[in-house]
């Protein structure tokens, strides 16, 4: 696997792309972390922080060509879900679950989360090689949990998307050159593992980051990734022991009355956000999905761009639900009613290089460990009342009629399913991960327009690029493609 011949030639791509995309404007792309020595980079406590707050910038500064941590993942998922619609007549592999085997926007994913895998294994590593004794040992163990952490966040969505990828733990490109693929659940075993290690090795507070931030992970990131992976793998107990560890540190978490506020910077239903520059042009202070999603108002006067909601989502929400006027923005076009999203309210039309940042990127937040707990406590055969209060929780704060006590399994499942749809629309890929893990992918989307004729359920993992089997013929490439 050719994961670090990759990370530079992505590099130089999106060099490329930025170079094309604009003539006017010369964006200066940092040297990558793989070109760091050990004596270099750790030798004391301020050069290790910075390469590890190198690596958090990658996961979102990296502009021009769509990345995995820069909305690529949001992309792809709300288009091959039943999220977004299609804003033209042209044809589109995504909408219509139809993606060609050599694929770069696919490619773009693997080559992105692999490479942010790169950057924390070349710190775990570097971090263990340096013999300095300026990098103090509080500094290495802290360093070394967020680095697994980092690891752990993009090997979920690696192995969410890819099905078995090749486990690489190490930064040496002779050793993970030509690894074959992983199985799944040995994968999940080292995801458990890291955000383990980064929960026992990370503060509980905010501390890590400058002016006491969200934009770097602590354990309670690391509890919250736990809950999440626990649900997917069906460990339910531990599931919703770790939400609720999450959800009892009423001091620095809480859900925010105002759904206008949940996207802005350090608001307290933040677990962990990341920071973007707004130098990078023509982004300026827009998050990457705000600057993706939010295409109005327009550019030129009755043009609208960017991603139109689908119907099949607008209809979920019910008549008062707070999220539907608050996160979508209905625009009449051509006397039709059409809505866009509106959850980040910096975004193309509003966004410029060097204005203040109001809005950081959130990767986890709180509302998700009340779902999460409200679904493991019904799937594991609990008493239920408790996940329908969780869910009271939810609806509350969107403001529609609570649910009562006393309801089946069955609709407790379904009202899960239906609070995920409408609190996490066009996050991270959400919906597209639980259609897959909940089993209902095909039957939710086959019957959906653009989708048919329905090629096969094989799409709903994407293609292993065909460049990286090409390199290394231990790889082996999904089924059906």
């Amino acid at each position: 696997m050719t994961i670090k011949r990759n990370l530079n030639r992505y590099i130089l791509f999106t060099a490329v792309i930025l170079l094309c995309a604009s003539c006017k404007d010369m964006i200066a792309i940092p040297d990558p972390i793989n070109t760091i020595t050990t004596d270099k980079v750790f030798e004391n406590d301020s050069q290790a922080n910075s390469a590890m707050t190198g690596a958090y910038s990658q996961l979102i500064n990296e502009e021009g060509a769509l990345n995995f941590g820069n909305g690529l993942t949001t992309s792809l998922g709300s288009m091959g879900a039943d999220e977004l619609s299609l804003s033209s007549s042209s044809p589109n592999p995504y909408y219509s679950n139809k993606i060609p085997t050599e694929d770069y926007t696919t490619r773009a994913l693997w080559v992105g989360a692999y490479s942010n895998v790169y950057n924390a294994n070349a710190i775990i590593e570097g971090i263990s090689a340096s013999t300095s004794a300026k990098l103090h040992t509080e500094v290495r163990i802290k360093l070394t949990a967020e680095a697994k952490f980092l690891r752990a966040y993009s090997y979920f969505y690696l192995v969410n998307l890819f099905g078995d990828v090749p486990l690489a733990l190490s930064a040496d490109f002779n050793k993970t050159a030509k690894m074959t693929r992983t199985p799944k659940a040995e994968v999940y075993a080292q995801v458990i593992k890291d955000l383990q290690d980064a929960k026992a090795n990370l503060s509980a507070d905010f501390s890590g980051s400058q002016l006491g931030e969200r934009i770097r992970a602590n354990k309670w990131a690391a509890t919250a990734m736990l809950a999440r992976v626990y649900l997917y793998t069906g460990d339910y107990a531990n599931a919703a022991a770790a939400a609720t560890e999450v959800i009892d540190q009423s001091a620095l978490f809480e859900l925010r009355p105002d759904l206008n506020e949940v996207f802005l910077k350090n608001n307290k239903e933040a677990i962990w956000q990341l920071q973007q520059s707004n130098l990078i042009s023509p982004r300026g202070n827009a998050t990457p999905e705000g600057y993706a999603f939010r295409a109005f108002p327009a550019v030129i006067p009755g043009q609208y761009y960017g991603y139109r909601v689908a119907n099949e989502l607008v209809q979920v929400f019910e008549n008062q639900d707070q999220r539907k006027s608050s996160w979508l923005m209905p625009v009449a076009i051509a006397g039709t009613t059409t809505y866009y999203v509106n959850k980040y309210k910096i975004g193309l039309g509003n966004s410029a290089v060097n204005a203040p940042i109001t809005e950081y990127y959130t990767m986890l937040r709180l509302a998700e460990q009340y779902l999460i707990r409200a679904e493991a406590i019904t799937l594991g055969n609990q008493q239920l009342d408790p996940a329908i209060k969780d869910l009271n929780v939810i609806r509350a704060r969107a403001g529609v009629t609570e649910l009562p006590m006393g309801l089946s399994k069955a609709a407790v499942v379904l009202a899960i399913e239906k609070e995920r749809r409408t609190e996490f629309f066009l996050e991270w890929g959400h919906r597209w991960l639980d259609l897959k893990r909940t089993g209902k992918a095909h039957d939710e989307l086959s019957v959906i327009s653009v989708k048919q004729p329905w090629a096969g359920d094989y799409q709903l993992l994407y293609p292993i690029p065909v460049s990286e089997i090409q390199s290394n013929n231990n790889l082996t490439q999904n089924p059906g493609y």
